[in-house]
């Protein structure tokens, strides 16, 4: 099956329509052709596609309402690329507020199209039911994900080290997709900070009926439940060691005993260890085997701390608040600008995880579709502080009234009217404020 990516076009022009595809086609993308809007609604979300290209102008619905649509509709859509005539600009750049990639006006540069959709086509999209995706936007992220299709194909042990909370499961997870026969082969991850020193071997290796006391049956452990998958080992430099030279005959020989066992059993599969920790450190403290470590140490991938992958912030944002209002409920929220600048700047020591934990706070605690930099963050944060401490009183006072009207307008379905009322000024006032604080009516609910 070709891994090429796959282009949605949407255009009802039949001669710009095939020379669109003829040139998708020359440029090594699969593509498919949907003439209306309604047969693209009715693919986009449900296959993979890499990029939607779609003209503003059809027949049934225009680009614009398509997309406003796919998203009212909570699915996971690709970028949008939109193709518009030079008197729609303002409409494209409205369209690219409410988060369309990119657009081109008629009559484009052809090769600039192509540019668009090659970089965009890097990020490749998750649909429903599949556990692949993009690791992130940023650039050594990306660094990751194109090195993982090789490593999976070639690797039959690697080493992921990071901070604790950067994503290493996700990584091994992303790993094991590309590495598997199908879909049956088994993925196992072991925390091995969580095992008792005296179950390890147990767990690890199995063990048989009557091994101690308390084993009332045989018992596969980790590496034959991993039998023909990936078993990941997830903080590696916590592991006795004591069982460390145990793990290392395991993976050299790819041959494991069960605890009160005789027979040797063969184990194919590929091994992950990931770890937050210097295992070079621990080698020279003496608390984790110079041998093993070099063993398990082939190839090493390091996933790069949140702070060093500003790009990936606000991705992952809408990425967990989509999942997370789904959860709790409140209609689909978004950050508020002022929200997404505290987010940005802030470390994350925590990094994914923490930022996750913030997310998910946010949903519960906020009613409101656009959240605040407060229900990200508890009052004792510096997230808080750092955002106020660097604006002029002028400026918090604007950032304060914007978010006030974009809240009252959230509240109110985005009628002006009751909006208004609700505020206590006129509909012109409103409109006035509107305009002077740049707040777009039209990304109001309808």
């Amino acid at each position: 099956m070709s891994t090429a990516p796959l282009v949605c076009l949407v255009e009802d022009d039949p001669i710009m329509g095939e020379s669109l595809c003829d040139r998708f086609e020359l440029e090594g993308f699969r593509h498919e052709w949907h003439k209306t809007a309604e047969s693209a609604a009715a693919a986009i979300g449900k296959k993979p596609y890499a990029v939607v290209v779609s003209d503003v102008r059809l027949p049934d619905l225009g680009g614009d309402e398509l997309f406003a649509r796919l998203r009212q509709e909570h699915r996971v859509l690709p970028p949008f690329i939109f193709i518009t005539g030079f008197g729609s600009i303002d409409r494209a750049v409205e369209l690219l507020k409410k988060g369309a990639a990119d657009y081109v006006t008629k009559p484009f540069d052809i090769e600039c199209l192509i540019e668009k959709v090659r970089a965009l086509a890097a990020i490749r999209p998750t649909i429903p039911g599949e556990q692949g995706g993009s690791l992130g936007v940023s650039q050594p992220m990306r660094r990751v994900e194109e090195m993982l299709p090789r490593l999976a194909k070639h690797a039959g042990t690697l080493l992921i080290t990071g901070e604790s909370g950067v994503g290493k499961e996700r990584v091994a997870l992303e790993f094991h997709r590309l590495a598997r026969d199908n879909e049956t082969c088994p993925f196992v991850a072991v925390n091995c900070g969580a095992i008792t020193e005296t179950l390890f071997e147990a767990e690890l290796f199995g063990h048989e009926k009557g091994a101690f006391t308390g084993a009332i049956r045989t018992k596969k452990g980790f590496f034959e439940q991993a039998h023909c998958g990936t078993l990941f080992l997830d903080e590696i430099g916590e592991m006795p060691f004591s069982m460390q030279v145990k793990l290392l005959r395991a993976i050299q020989f790819r041959r494991i005993t069960r605890v009160g066992g005789e027979h040797p059993v063969e184990v194919k599969l590929r091994l992950l260890c990931a770890t937050n920790r210097d295992l070079r450190k621990l080698v020279e403290e003496g608390r984790f085997r110079e041998d093993l470590y070099y063993r398990i140490n082939v190839v090493q991938i390091r996933i790069p701390p949140l702070r060093e992958r500003k790009e990936d912030i606000l991705r992952l944002t809408r990425a967990m608040l989509d999942e997370f209002s789904a959860q709790h409920g409140g209609g689909r929220r978004l950050p508020s600008p002022r929200a997404e600048q505290a987010l940005v700047d802030y470390p994350w020591p925590g990094n994914v995880r923490e930022l996750r934990h913030c997310i998910e706070r946010a949903c519960i605690v906020s009613p409101y579709e656009m959240l605040e930099p407060a229900d990200f963050f508890d009052e004792s944060s510096p997230a808080l502080s750092a955002q106020t401490a660097g604006a002029s009183l002028g400026t918090y006072l604007e950032d304060c009234e914007r978010s006030y009207i974009m809240r009252a307008l959230a509240a109110n379905n985005g009628r002006i009217a009751q909006t208004a009322t609700s505020l206590g000024i006129s509909r012109k006032n409103l409109w006035e404020k509107m305009k002077k604080l740049a707040i777009d009516g039209s990304q109001q609910p309808a």
